[in-house]
């Protein structure tokens, strides 16, 4: 008997019926000698720490760093997983050969070896069906097209070092976190602080941006603009940053001719947008609609399971060339539901560049597609999903959009002027969007304003002013720009090799980004406020606690990625990269652990960076007269802080220990603006265990 293991029962189903098996029992469905059985997701896990050993229920720093000999699974803890896995167990230990029909990724592998592991059938022959769609057609070509299981053993190799790895490394700098950081009183009673190989990192990024917003001070500037013919024509030189040397030139021009110098024109070719991956969906479609990458990522995969587009968890914007034949026959399919956009097609002279088609650039999945099967009633997120698909699948194979940008020079009293405006002459691919080019004739840029015809030589009045405004911080992140920032993180390495790393990978996976942030607003570490993303005063302690700039760094993200990848293609060991992991997290709980006051010093200014001086009355900067204004006073909401507090809070930017205001245990920490936050601790139940339980924080007061 031939054994199909699926990821979830839907997918199940839909092989058996593409396979014509047609016998349900509990568990699987059974016929012409295959069974085809599910998992819900995972259902194998790693064993806690507690399960390897009594004495590690406790959690205790003098138990860490606990790093396995040899990692063990159980069955995850949910209703009906334990029920599903025996019947997957029996199905397994009476076939002959079993088919891995999970998800085509390296989570998908690792389901699938799991399962395959704790049924103790690891020796049984495996063979892999390799999917990108649901239908029918992609099914059976699929099982025509069966690979040896074994061809994919470094696929799961590195997802079982990337399973180890975040276990490893997530719960030893937790439990040291926690209990180093987290007490509230002499009790047991403690706040969990959850650290994490991506979250952390892009939980410290929110909050750096969060920092530059509020370090940020405006500048005033003076613009000198002037207005000929309804056409505002900036001033060709830079913004002034004193009004005087503005309102020289005002006057100067002032009761002056205006006079045209010369007028250039060039057009500009605009290429149709590539094809979607996950991210750059879930980034578009929370700039048109508002809605958040879970909700993007949910509506992609329902769709997928309802065989309208490919499979959505996917890094790639680009088809392979076996592809190219049947995009026709799709774009013929779409005909029912977008005909007037599919018209203009010569679908047998279809252009497929370099944009659409690369092999190279393709590796688990390709784009995002729709399958050509014509949609029946959707919800609400899935007809955003789906039509957005759609339009840039369509829009992919449209001609170039065409145009012109004229540029007018002027000038008055020899100060020179420039307006730039934009006439689309050809609107092709752009034409299918046409929200977006409403938006853009609303925005408020010089380029995009009208312009009547021009001559050179021609001369007459105008009318100057001078604008007077301010530089603008930068703005907090929304899911877009942060799903951007994540996925650009190599922005944020200074190595370049590291930096070539992240380009590809970025933190976290297309299928994981979503669930990243939902994460953070979950543990009360970030928040949502109208469409901004911002750091809560809990997640500003978190980054604040953490010293090692690794765990806060894409970087470690970076060097993991990177050798993830290689040990997929077979070009590193996974010996050597666990090895690694397990020196980096010892160190981590040593240096941690080392880390004292430098009793002799009281700190550094967190404006400036020099040393910390001690007044009569308060703590100073020592650069005073160089005009640092930073001083602390030991005085705060009726609570004296000691010397060695202030020691603490200056050196290591927070209190490692609970003080109480208002009869609320709180959290004092040292920002880098300068300013104590009293931070509202969670108040959490007492250890069961030793597993710290904490209720969500209560409102911050700052």
């Amino acid at each position: 008997m031939k054994v199909i293991i699926t990821e979830k029962p839907s997918v199940a189903r839909d092989i058996a019926e593409v396979l014509k098996i047609t016998g349900k029992k509990s568990g699987y469905i059974e016929g012409r000698g295959c069974a085809v059985t599910w998992a819900f997701g995972h259902l194998v896990t790693l064993l806690e720490p507690g399960e390897y050993s009594p004495e590690l229920r406790q959690w205790r720093l003098d138990s860490l760093p606990f790093i396995p000999d040899e990692f063990k699974l159980k069955l995850i803890e949910n209703p009906g997983v334990a029920e599903q896995f025996e019947t997957i167990r029996k199905l397994c230990t009476e076939a002959e050969e079993i088919v891995c029909a999970t998800d085509a990724g390296r989570e998908g592998e690792l389901i699938f070896r799991y399962i395959l592991s704790l049924s103790g059938c690891e020796e049984k022959p495996i063979r892999r069906l390799w999917l990108s769609s649901l239908t029918p057609e992609a099914i059976q070509e699929a099982f025509k097209d069966l690979k040896d299981g074994h061809t994919y053993d470094n696929l799961y190799a590195a997802a079982k070092c990337r399973s180890e790895s975040d276990w490893i490394v997530g719960l030893n700098a937790t439990r040291f976190f926690t209990v180093r950081h987290g007490r509230l009183s002499a009790g047991d009673d403690r706040v969990l602080w959850s650290i994490g190989r991506v979250q952390t990192p892009v939980l410290a990024m929110i909050v750096q941006r969060d920092d530059e917003i509020h370090q940020f001070r405006p500048q005033p500037f003076w613009e000198l603009t002037t207005k000929y013919r309804d056409v505002v024509f900036k001033f060709t030189g830079d913004r002034f940053d004193k009004a005087e040397s503005a309102q020289e030139l005002l006057t100067k021009i002032t009761g002056q001719p205006f006079k045209i110098t010369g007028v250039t024109g060039k057009q500009k070719k605009e290429q149709p947008p590539q094809l979607f991956d996950l991210t750059t969906l879930q980034r578009e479609v929370n700039k048109s609609d508002g809605l958040s990458a879970a909700d993007t990522l949910a509506a992609a995969q329902n769709l997928y399971e309802s065989k309208l587009v490919t499979y959505p968890r996917t890094d790639s914007r680009y088809l392979s060339e076996d592809m190219k034949p049947r995009i026709p026959k799709i774009l013929e399919q779409l005909k029912a539901v977008r005909p007037e956009q599919i018209e203009p097609l010569d679908l047998q002279k279809l252009p497929f560049t370099n944009r659409i088609v690369d092999n190279k650039k393709v590796t688990d999945h390709h784009a995002i597609i729709p399958t050509g099967i014509t949609p029946r009633t959707l919800g609400p997120h899935e007809q955003i999903v789906y039509d957005a698909v759609t339009t840039q699948f369509i829009a992919a194979f449209y001609p170039l959009c065409v145009k012109k940008i004229t540029t007018v020079d002027g000038e008055s009293a020899e100060v020179k002027f420039q307006a730039k405006g934009t006439q689309i002459i050809k609107p092709g691919w752009s034409a299918l969007f046409p929200k977006k080019n409403a938006k853009r004739k609303d925005d408020d840029s010089d380029e995009e304003q009208a312009l009547p015809e021009f001559k050179k030589g021609e001369t007459g009045e105008h009318t100057p002013t001078v604008r007077e405004g301010k530089t603008k911080p930068p703005k907090y992140f929304n899911e877009n720009s942060l799903l951007g920032a994540m996925e650009a993180a190599g922005k944020w390495v200074e190595d370049d090799t590291l930096r070539e790393a992240l380009k590809e990978r970025g933190i976290g996976t297309p299928a994981t980004r979503a669930a990243i942030i939902e994460t953070l607003l979950r543990r009360n570490y970030i928040r949502r406020e109208k469409k901004q993303i911002r750091a809560t005063d809990m997640g500003r302690c978190l980054i604040a606690l953490i010293q090692d700039p690794l765990l806060k760094s894409p970087e470690m993200t970076g060097e993991w990625e990177e050798q993830l990848k290689k040990i997929e293609r077979g070009e590193a060991e996974a010996a050597a990269f666990m090895a690694g992991i397990h020196e980096y997290t010892r160190s981590l709980i040593e240096s941690s652990t080392a880390r004292k006051l430098d009793t002799d010093e009281w700190g550094n200014c967190p404006y400036c960076g020099k040393k910390i001086i001690k007044g009569k009355t308060a703590y100073g900067c020592s650069g005073w007269k160089e005009g640092c204004a930073f001083v602390l006073e030991p005085e705060y909401k009726g609570l004296h802080l000691t010397p060695n507090q202030i020691q603490v809070l200056l050196q290591m930017h927070f209190l490692p220990y609970s003080v109480t205001l208002e009869n609320q245990p709180r959290m004092l920490i040292f920002s880098k603006q300068g300013f104590i936050m009293d931070i509202d601790l969670p108040s959490a139940d007492r250890q069961q265990s030793g597993k710290p339980n904490p209720r969500p924080a209560k409102k911050t007061k700052n």
